[in-house]
């Protein structure tokens, strides 16, 4: 079949909230039908919650989560894509809901057949039966934005077809509408200090929905994506099939996988749901910190886990580019940063780190606050790093929010809802996950190899204080995380890249560091090189070596 060229669609309507609230308002009929609907069945809601939420026994548990699922489902996406955020969360939602919740990823009322057909045949210019050699009469999967169908193309390939659900423009400005009247009004009455408050947050909300549905950039966001990911073949991104993509209608390779919904389902076909884990934290973290640019809605429904093993990680598939957000090089940097302050309780540069992303105002006295940093985030670490997830912070870290100036910064809405939602996702999977277990061990190889000019700057920080004295205890703890990381922790790369760096050309500053610190006061500092050897005899010796090549040889003798 000769190729065929997408109709053209106009320029999807952009997201205005000045301009919305005129053309609501202006629509009386409209708005007051709209308010009234949504506020009975969101008061009648919590009512059910306030009498019932207390009760010990499952069923009515179960009734109330089905409740939920029902009142969100009938108010439409913008109220969907609020339950789909919650539905990643066990540590707010109790999980006889969150079994319910989750039917919002993917599992929603579809529309009309003749619907989607008609939008097929106005976005593409020609009606499905031709474009396809397949096309079912029935979709696989419905959505807040759109559903998809599983088709076959005349190559005989197998393809996700997603087609928008219609009048989605005029739905998502409506509701916006009410939703930040609602949060306004409301905002005095919550036990939240966010800074630039609700409807900056809703408008970021806002933004992200109408971009979503554009799907020319959901299919620009996919190729993107695919391209940073390109050297990992643990992730694994749908092809774009450019000819049958629109504005409303999106085609793409067809991902052969099992949700990463629940864990028996997927030990029961052998794939390994802590290896899956580890991918999808991994993952998530060269977005932020490496990359820069992220998939904002990592929920069940668009993570799919793949048979097949890389090392310690498992093969998973992303799905769903609508929601994808960027993040600037000097705030990727800070976080890095605040990861290594965080775990070595160096809390004075942690709240530096907070001024830095905007957490806090540059001039806030940071003097009250280190202390109250040290106590809630401190004994959330407890003794061992592994103890540590965003779970406990987020339950402490409520304290300060009341008593110090904290707020949190538009730009990073998209940056927490990812966050949270990844390690939500791993909770459901494994509740015993500690995300910093798979973090910390990241930034330290990424410091230890100095592969960036940045990361040489930051383990330069880590290494050195102020006064230019070199922090052995520091470099033991990187070291000893990296010895910790799994059973078959593989140092050979870490010893290599150790070296390159500092016999390399990239190395010079540090090289003038150690020289600096190792010959202070006009006298050879032996104490410092003997603890600096002695550590690198210690983590590098040949026993290690030598177990570590063995495991890379034959995997089962190293078991």
């Amino acid at each position: 079949m000769a190729p065929l060229t997408a109709a053209a669609s106009p320029a999807p309507p952009a997201y205005d909230p000045r301009a919305d609230r005129r053309w609501l308002l202006g629509r009386p009929w409209l708005f007051l039908s709209r308010l009234s609907s949504v506020l009975w069945q969101l008061i009648s809601l919590a009512l059910t919650l306030v009498v019932h939420a207390g009760s010990g026994d499952r069923a009515v548990q179960q009734r109330l989560g089905k409740r939920i699922l029902a009142t969100l489902t009938s108010l439409g996406p913008c109220f969907i894509k609020v339950g789909q955020a919650l539905s990643t969360r066990p540590d707010l939602v109790r999980r006889d809901w969150l079994e319910q919740l989750t039917q919002l990823q993917d599992n929603l009322p579809p529309f009309p057949q003749e619907v989607a057909l008609r939008t097929i045949e106005t976005e593409l210019g020609a009606p499905a039966r031709e474009l396809f050699a397949l096309f079912p009469d029935y979709p696989i999967a419905a959505a807040s934005l759109g559903q998809v169908y599983k088709a076959q193309m005349h190559d005989g390939q197998w393809v996700a077809v997603k087609v928008q659900r219609p009048d989605l423009p005029q739905i998502l400005r409506r509701d916006l509408v009410i939703i930040r009247m609602l949060a306004v009004l409301s905002a005095p009455l919550l036990p939240l200090n966010l800074g630039f408050g609700l409807d900056a947050i809703i408008d970021e909300f806002g933004q992200t929905l109408f971009d979503e549905i554009d799907y020319r950039k959901e299919a620009d966001n996919a190729e993107r994506f695919a391209g940073l990911f390109s050297a990992h073949p643990e992730v694994t991104v749908p092809h774009v099939e450019r000819q049958l993509s629109a504005r409303r209608v999106l085609t793409t390779s067809w991902i052969h996988g099992t949700k990463l919904q629940e864990r028996q389902v997927l030990e029961a076909r052998h794939l390994d749901p802590t290896a899956l884990i580890r991918t999808g934290v991994m993952a998530g973290l060269q977005q932020l910190l490496e990359f820069g640019y992220f998939h904002a809605d990592p929920h069940p429904g668009n993570l799919f886990a793949l048979p097949g093993r890389t090392g310690q990680l498992g093969h998973v598939a992303y799905v769903d580019f609508g929601m994808m957000d960027s993040i600037s090089d000097a705030d990727r940097l800070t976080l890095t940063g605040a990861v290594v302050h965080l775990i070595n309780r160096d809390f004075r540069a942690l709240a530096s780190d907070f001024v830095a992303l905007g957490f806090l105002s540059p001039d806030t006295n940071l003097e009250p606050i280190i202390p109250a940093l040290e106590e809630v985030l401190g004994g959330t670490l407890g003794e061992n790093v592994g103890n540590f997830n965003f779970k406990a912070v987020t339950d402490r870290f409520s304290e300060l929010v009341f008593d110090y100036p904290f707020r949190v910064p538009v730009r990073f809405a998209l940056i927490i809802r990812a966050v949270v939602s990844q390690e939500g996702l791993a909770l459901r999977l494994d509740p015993d996950f500690k995300i910093i277990r798979v973090a910390y061990p990241y930034v330290a190889r990424r410091l230890l190899a100095g592969d960036t000019a940045e990361m040489r700057e930051k383990l330069l920080d880590v290494l050195f204080d102020r006064e230019g004295r070199l922090q052995i205890e520091r470099l033991e703890s990187l070291l000893a995380v990296l010895e910790n990381d799994g059973p078959r922790a593989d140092l050979l790369p870490v010893m290599g890249s150790g070296l390159k760096l500092l016999l390399g050309p990239d190395g010079a500053s540090l090289r003038q560091r150690l020289l600096l610190t190792l010959v202070r006061d006009d006298r050879l500092n032996a104490e410092d090189l003997r603890a600096l050897m002695d550590l690198l005899r210690r983590t590098f010796s040949a026993r290690k070596l030598a177990g570590t090549l063995l495991a890379r040889l034959n995997p089962l003798a190293a078991a």
